[in-house]
């Protein structure tokens, strides 16, 4: 996928300066370093969110930092209004506006249990980084990328939220994790919404099975699952699957497509005989 702007100034800073910029939060693992390093080649300036220290993200920093692009890490928990606050200004402090969000970070529960006993406590916990944390960084970036589009009305914005198949497919041994993917549905359509007159297109991803660190513990179990034809391609999703639809929404290669969800999920969800 070529670069939306390639760096051709003789000052490799001044070149990257020209590079839109996109916010990945959960960046720098899983998914989110599969969209990541999709982005990176797509020739987009990357902040990187998580909560583990940069030390130990320092690596990743310094491989997709490998594709010519800037890397700057935003520590914070999207959970918190004030780590919210000071991630984005960290992006803008480096990089002036930001073009692209990704809200990608995402948690399950810490024990799965049937929702006739699940806590409050893990509701709580899981709805406040999957979903409330979500909006309301959406928020705060949607006012910077209206203010953007008003000085600047040509300027490539986009939002994209990754939910799960979960949003739609029930599983009573984590309902917090499916009712905030559900929401996150909901909240993609309020903002593509609300963001339509703004020319701000806002997506959706609905990753199936993948490959992860989240999934490694259930590998034995969906790898019979999917040889026995839980998926219609047999095989397991990968980061790079979904990294690759998000770069296509953040190039803009989806301009007529606001509030859309694309599935990435080997044909799990298809209804079958």
């Amino acid at each position: 996928m070529n670069q939306i702007k390639r760096n051709t100034g003789k000052s490799p800073r001044e070149g990257l300066k020209g590079l839109p910029s996109a916010l990945i939060t959960g960046g720098s693992r899983g998914i989110g370093l599969g969209i990541a390093k999709e982005l990176a080649k797509a020739g987009f300036n990357l902040a990187i969110n998580g909560v583990r220290n940069q030390e130990s993200v320092q690596p990743v920093l310094d491989e997709l930092a490998g594709f010519g692009v800037k890397v700057i890490y935003a520590r914070g928990d999207i959970s918190k209004k004030t780590d919210r606050e000071n991630i984005l200004n960290a992006v803008l402090k480096e990089f002036g506006s930001l073009n692209v969000l990704v809200n990608n970070a995402g948690i399950a529960p810490k024990e799965r249990k049937d929702i006739m006993e699940a806590s409050e406590e893990s509701f709580e916990y899981v709805l406040g980084v999957n979903l409330q944390g979500p909006f309301f960084l959406t928020q705060l970036v949607a006012r910077q990328m209206v203010e953007l589009k008003a000085g600047n009305p040509g300027s490539p914005c986009c939002i994209i939220n990754v939910s799960s198949v979960s949003a739609t497919m029930a599983s009573v041994n984590r309902g917090e994790y499916c009712i905030s993917k559900a929401g996150i549905s909901m909240a993609t359509k309020l903002w593509a919404t609300r963001l339509g007159e703004f020319d701000i297109p806002v997506y959706e991803i609905q990753p199936g099975i993948t490959q992860t660190d989240m999934t490694s513990g259930v590998k034995q179990k969906y790898d019979k699952l999917i040889e026995d034809g839980l998926c219609i391609q047999k095989r397991w999703g990968l980061p790079e699957d979904v990294g690759k639809v998000a770069a296509a929404m953040a190039i803009g290669y989806l301009p007529y497509s606001t509030g859309q969800v694309v599935l990435v999920d080997g044909g799990m969800t298809i209804p079958r005989l």
